[in-house]
Protein backbone atom coordinates (compact mmCIF):
# COMPACT_ATOMS: atom_id res chain seq x y z
CA UNK A 1 0.00 0.00 0.00
CA UNK A 2 1.41 3.14 -1.26
CA UNK A 3 -0.23 7.00 0.43
CA UNK A 4 0.00 9.54 -1.72
CA UNK A 5 -0.23 12.97 -0.28
CA UNK A 6 -2.48 15.51 -1.86
CA UNK A 7 -3.52 19.11 -1.38
CA UNK A 8 -5.81 19.58 1.75
CA UNK A 9 -4.35 16.78 3.83
CA UNK A 10 -5.92 14.01 1.69
CA UNK A 11 -4.39 11.25 0.85
CA UNK A 12 -4.20 8.62 -2.04
CA UNK A 13 -4.19 5.36 -1.31
CA UNK A 14 -2.45 2.71 -4.48
CA UNK A 15 -3.34 -0.97 -3.57
CA UNK A 16 0.14 -2.43 -4.99
CA UNK A 17 1.70 -6.03 -4.02
CA UNK A 18 5.18 -7.92 -4.48
CA UNK A 19 7.63 -5.94 -7.29
CA UNK A 20 4.80 -3.31 -8.29
CA UNK A 21 5.35 -1.82 -4.89
CA UNK A 22 9.10 -1.53 -5.15
CA UNK A 23 8.72 -0.58 -8.71
CA UNK A 24 6.29 2.24 -8.42
CA UNK A 25 8.58 3.21 -5.38
CA UNK A 26 11.53 3.69 -7.69
CA UNK A 27 9.18 5.35 -10.06
CA UNK A 28 8.20 7.89 -7.56
CA UNK A 29 12.12 8.45 -6.74
CA UNK A 30 13.12 9.16 -10.22
CA UNK A 31 10.18 11.50 -10.58
CA UNK A 32 11.16 13.57 -7.49
CA UNK A 33 14.86 13.29 -8.19
CA UNK A 34 14.28 15.06 -11.87
CA UNK A 35 11.61 17.87 -10.26
CA UNK A 36 14.32 18.78 -7.77
CA UNK A 37 16.72 19.07 -10.39
CA UNK A 38 14.58 21.29 -12.35
CA UNK A 39 13.64 23.50 -9.85
CA UNK A 40 16.74 25.66 -8.69
CA UNK A 41 17.78 28.74 -6.71
CA UNK A 42 17.03 31.97 -8.24
CA UNK A 43 19.50 34.52 -7.13
CA UNK A 44 19.70 38.25 -8.44
CA UNK A 45 22.15 39.08 -10.91
CA UNK A 46 21.49 43.27 -11.06
CA UNK A 47 19.93 45.58 -9.08
CA UNK A 48 18.97 48.97 -9.53
CA UNK A 49 18.03 48.96 -13.26
CA UNK A 50 16.36 51.25 -15.37
CA UNK A 51 13.89 49.67 -18.38
CA UNK A 52 16.37 50.19 -20.61
CA UNK A 53 19.33 48.39 -19.23
CA UNK A 54 17.25 45.86 -18.00
CA UNK A 55 15.79 45.02 -21.12
CA UNK A 56 19.27 45.20 -22.65
CA UNK A 57 20.65 42.91 -20.24
CA UNK A 58 17.65 40.51 -20.67
CA UNK A 59 18.06 40.30 -24.45
CA UNK A 60 22.01 39.76 -23.86
CA UNK A 61 21.18 37.02 -21.92
CA UNK A 62 18.74 35.28 -24.37
CA UNK A 63 21.23 35.38 -26.94
CA UNK A 64 23.36 33.09 -25.03
CA UNK A 65 20.22 30.79 -24.08
CA UNK A 66 19.94 32.06 -20.23
CA UNK A 67 16.55 32.92 -19.38
CA UNK A 68 16.15 36.61 -16.55
CA UNK A 69 13.29 37.56 -14.63
CA UNK A 70 12.44 41.12 -14.04
CA UNK A 71 11.00 42.18 -11.23
CA UNK A 72 10.37 46.08 -9.16
CA UNK A 73 11.42 47.17 -6.06
CA UNK A 74 12.37 50.75 -4.63
CA UNK A 75 15.43 50.70 -5.60
CA UNK A 76 14.30 49.89 -9.41
CA UNK A 77 14.33 46.63 -11.73
CA UNK A 78 15.94 43.70 -10.35
CA UNK A 79 16.81 41.14 -12.77
CA UNK A 80 16.73 37.22 -11.14
CA UNK A 81 18.64 34.68 -12.92
CA UNK A 82 19.15 30.60 -12.21
CA UNK A 83 21.81 30.55 -9.63
CA UNK A 84 23.68 28.15 -11.97
CA UNK A 85 24.02 30.27 -14.75
CA UNK A 86 25.05 33.24 -12.43
CA UNK A 87 28.66 33.01 -13.77
CA UNK A 88 27.93 32.63 -17.68
CA UNK A 89 25.51 35.52 -17.07
CA UNK A 90 28.26 37.87 -15.49
CA UNK A 91 30.51 36.95 -18.25
CA UNK A 92 27.89 37.63 -21.03
CA UNK A 93 26.59 41.02 -19.09
CA UNK A 94 30.44 41.80 -19.23
CA UNK A 95 31.02 41.02 -22.81
CA UNK A 96 28.41 43.47 -23.45
CA UNK A 97 29.23 46.21 -21.67
CA UNK A 98 26.27 45.75 -19.91
CA UNK A 99 24.65 47.26 -18.14
CA UNK A 100 26.25 51.03 -19.55
CA UNK A 101 27.53 53.35 -17.67
CA UNK A 102 25.04 56.21 -16.96
CA UNK A 103 25.46 59.30 -18.65
CA UNK A 104 23.85 62.79 -18.21
CA UNK A 105 22.39 64.64 -20.71
CA UNK A 106 22.34 68.36 -20.91
CA UNK A 107 19.39 69.29 -19.32
CA UNK A 108 20.52 67.36 -16.42
CA UNK A 109 23.82 68.76 -16.06
CA UNK A 110 22.81 72.15 -16.82
CA UNK A 111 19.93 71.79 -13.89
CA UNK A 112 20.01 75.29 -11.97
CA UNK A 113 21.71 74.47 -8.21
CA UNK A 114 21.72 77.92 -6.98
CA UNK A 115 20.83 81.41 -7.78
CA UNK A 116 24.08 82.23 -9.66
CA UNK A 117 26.15 80.30 -11.69
CA UNK A 118 29.96 81.39 -12.50
CA UNK A 119 31.19 81.59 -15.59
CA UNK A 120 33.57 78.80 -15.14
CA UNK A 121 30.96 76.50 -13.85
CA UNK A 122 28.74 76.97 -16.90
CA UNK A 123 31.73 76.32 -18.82
CA UNK A 124 32.68 73.02 -17.12
CA UNK A 125 28.95 71.55 -17.00
CA UNK A 126 28.82 72.72 -20.70
CA UNK A 127 31.82 70.92 -21.83
CA UNK A 128 30.77 68.00 -19.29
CA UNK A 129 27.12 67.50 -20.81
CA UNK A 130 28.88 67.79 -24.95
CA UNK A 131 31.10 65.20 -23.86
CA UNK A 132 28.37 62.77 -22.17
CA UNK A 133 25.95 63.44 -25.25
CA UNK A 134 28.56 62.39 -27.91
CA UNK A 135 29.54 59.56 -25.79
CA UNK A 136 25.65 58.56 -25.80
CA UNK A 137 25.41 58.85 -29.15
CA UNK A 138 27.97 56.80 -30.16
CA UNK A 139 27.08 54.03 -28.14
CA UNK A 140 24.02 53.64 -30.24
CA UNK A 141 26.14 52.38 -33.58
CA UNK A 142 26.11 48.51 -33.44
CA UNK A 143 29.01 46.76 -31.76
CA UNK A 144 29.75 49.37 -29.48
CA UNK A 145 30.78 48.77 -26.05
CA UNK A 146 31.46 51.80 -24.83
CA UNK A 147 32.61 55.47 -25.45
CA UNK A 148 33.85 57.95 -24.40
CA UNK A 149 34.27 61.66 -25.52
CA UNK A 150 37.13 64.31 -24.27
CA UNK A 151 36.25 67.63 -25.54
CA UNK A 152 38.73 70.95 -25.93
CA UNK A 153 37.01 74.19 -26.72
CA UNK A 154 38.59 77.21 -27.72
CA UNK A 155 40.27 78.94 -24.95
CA UNK A 156 42.84 81.61 -24.27
CA UNK A 157 45.52 80.39 -21.66
CA UNK A 158 46.81 83.82 -21.29
CA UNK A 159 46.48 87.85 -21.99
CA UNK A 160 48.18 87.71 -25.52
CA UNK A 161 48.39 84.79 -26.20
CA UNK A 162 46.73 83.19 -29.28
CA UNK A 163 43.64 81.23 -28.61
CA UNK A 164 44.03 76.94 -28.34
CA UNK A 165 41.31 75.58 -30.84
CA UNK A 166 38.97 73.12 -30.57
CA UNK A 167 39.92 69.30 -30.33
CA UNK A 168 38.34 66.11 -29.64
CA UNK A 169 39.69 62.89 -28.43
CA UNK A 170 37.73 59.72 -28.69
CA UNK A 171 38.04 56.65 -27.11
CA UNK A 172 36.09 53.18 -28.11
CA UNK A 173 36.11 49.94 -26.84
CA UNK A 174 33.74 47.47 -29.53
CA UNK A 175 32.86 44.14 -30.20
CA UNK A 176 34.48 42.29 -33.21
CA UNK A 177 34.46 42.36 -36.01
CA UNK A 178 34.30 46.18 -36.94
CA UNK A 179 35.76 47.13 -39.72
CA UNK A 180 37.51 50.12 -38.34
CA UNK A 181 38.51 51.34 -42.14
CA UNK A 182 35.19 52.46 -42.72
CA UNK A 183 33.56 53.45 -39.02
CA UNK A 184 36.38 55.62 -38.02
CA UNK A 185 35.28 58.39 -40.62
CA UNK A 186 31.91 58.19 -40.02
CA UNK A 187 32.82 58.69 -35.83
CA UNK A 188 35.34 61.73 -37.42
CA UNK A 189 32.42 63.09 -39.22
CA UNK A 190 30.14 63.22 -36.46
CA UNK A 191 31.77 64.26 -33.56
CA UNK A 192 33.59 67.64 -35.62
CA UNK A 193 30.14 68.43 -36.67
CA UNK A 194 29.34 68.33 -33.09
CA UNK A 195 31.67 69.95 -31.46
CA UNK A 196 31.99 74.54 -32.13
CA UNK A 197 35.37 75.11 -34.61
CA UNK A 198 35.87 71.90 -35.68
CA UNK A 199 33.61 72.12 -39.44
CA UNK A 200 35.32 70.88 -42.83
CA UNK A 201 38.23 68.53 -43.30
CA UNK A 202 40.72 70.90 -41.11
CA UNK A 203 38.72 70.49 -38.49
CA UNK A 204 37.87 66.60 -38.49
CA UNK A 205 41.22 65.89 -38.66
CA UNK A 206 41.77 67.35 -35.31
CA UNK A 207 39.63 64.85 -33.72
CA UNK A 208 41.51 61.73 -33.10
CA UNK A 209 39.79 58.45 -32.79
CA UNK A 210 41.28 55.24 -30.46
CA UNK A 211 39.62 52.14 -31.34
CA UNK A 212 40.16 49.01 -29.30
CA UNK A 213 38.14 45.49 -29.22
CA UNK A 214 36.84 43.67 -26.28
CA UNK A 215 38.89 40.42 -24.97
CA UNK A 216 35.74 39.45 -23.35
CA UNK A 217 33.57 37.27 -25.24
CA UNK A 218 30.48 35.74 -24.28
CA UNK A 219 30.11 32.01 -23.53
CA UNK A 220 29.35 30.49 -27.07
CA UNK A 221 27.33 27.32 -25.77
CA UNK A 222 24.42 25.65 -28.77
CA UNK A 223 20.98 24.74 -26.58
CA UNK A 224 18.55 21.82 -28.20
CA UNK A 225 15.37 21.13 -27.28
CA UNK A 226 14.70 17.87 -25.87
CA UNK A 227 11.08 17.14 -25.50
CA UNK A 228 10.12 20.13 -22.84
CA UNK A 229 13.78 20.80 -21.96
CA UNK A 230 16.38 23.03 -22.84
CA UNK A 231 19.67 21.38 -22.38
CA UNK A 232 23.15 22.23 -23.98
CA UNK A 233 24.58 20.46 -27.28
CA UNK A 234 27.16 18.21 -24.84
CA UNK A 235 24.20 17.01 -22.41
CA UNK A 236 21.39 15.77 -25.35
CA UNK A 237 22.09 12.65 -25.81
CA UNK A 238 22.45 11.93 -21.93
CA UNK A 239 19.21 13.94 -21.60
CA UNK A 240 17.33 11.55 -24.05
CA UNK A 241 19.11 8.39 -22.71
CA UNK A 242 17.86 9.58 -19.12
CA UNK A 243 13.85 10.24 -20.59
CA UNK A 244 14.30 7.04 -22.25
CA UNK A 245 14.97 5.01 -19.33
CA UNK A 246 12.13 7.09 -17.45
CA UNK A 247 9.54 6.69 -20.07
CA UNK A 248 10.40 2.94 -20.01
CA UNK A 249 10.23 2.20 -16.17
CA UNK A 250 7.04 4.17 -16.36
CA UNK A 251 5.51 2.41 -19.07
CA UNK A 252 6.66 -1.00 -17.25
CA UNK A 253 5.14 0.17 -14.01
CA UNK A 254 2.12 0.49 -16.09
CA UNK A 255 2.28 -2.96 -17.30
CA UNK A 256 3.11 -5.20 -13.68
CA UNK A 257 0.54 -2.68 -12.26
CA UNK A 258 -2.45 -3.52 -14.64
CA UNK A 259 -1.20 -7.18 -14.73
CA UNK A 260 -1.74 -7.80 -10.57
CA UNK A 261 -5.38 -6.05 -11.51
CA UNK A 262 -6.08 -8.33 -14.19
CA UNK A 263 -4.75 -11.34 -11.36
CA UNK A 264 -7.14 -10.31 -8.91
CA UNK A 265 -10.12 -10.42 -11.42
CA UNK A 266 -11.63 -14.15 -11.60
CA UNK A 267 -11.97 -13.95 -15.27
CA UNK A 268 -9.15 -12.18 -15.67
CA UNK A 269 -7.35 -14.38 -13.71
CA UNK A 270 -8.68 -17.79 -16.03
CA UNK A 271 -8.00 -15.88 -18.86
CA UNK A 272 -4.29 -15.32 -17.86
CA UNK A 273 -4.13 -19.07 -16.89
CA UNK A 274 -5.48 -19.94 -20.62
CA UNK A 275 -3.33 -17.68 -22.19
CA UNK A 276 -0.21 -19.45 -20.26
CA UNK A 277 -1.22 -22.70 -21.17
CA UNK A 278 -1.45 -21.73 -25.08
CA UNK A 279 2.24 -20.83 -24.44
CA UNK A 280 3.20 -24.04 -23.07
CA UNK A 281 1.40 -25.84 -25.30
CA UNK A 282 3.44 -23.60 -28.50
CA UNK A 283 6.67 -24.33 -26.81
CA UNK A 284 6.25 -28.33 -26.23
CA UNK A 285 5.53 -28.30 -30.42
CA UNK A 286 8.47 -26.16 -31.03
CA UNK A 287 10.58 -28.45 -28.25
CA UNK A 288 9.10 -32.01 -30.27
CA UNK A 289 10.10 -30.28 -33.76
CA UNK A 290 13.77 -29.99 -32.92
Amino acid sequence: MIHLPISGGTRLKLRTSGISETLVRRIMLCVTALLLCACSKVVPLQTGLNDQDANEIALALKKDGIESDKQRSKEGVLLMVDERDLSRATEAMNAAGLPRRSKASLGEVFKKQGMISTPLEERVRYIHGLSEELGYTLQQFDRVISARVHVVLPERVAPGEPILPSSAAVFIKYQPPLDEDAFVPRVRRLVASSIPGLGGDDGRSKVSVVMTPSELTAPSIEWRTVGPFKVEEGAVNAVRLMLALLAAAIVFGIGVAALQIVKRNPKGAAWLDGLAGKIAEIRLRKEKKA
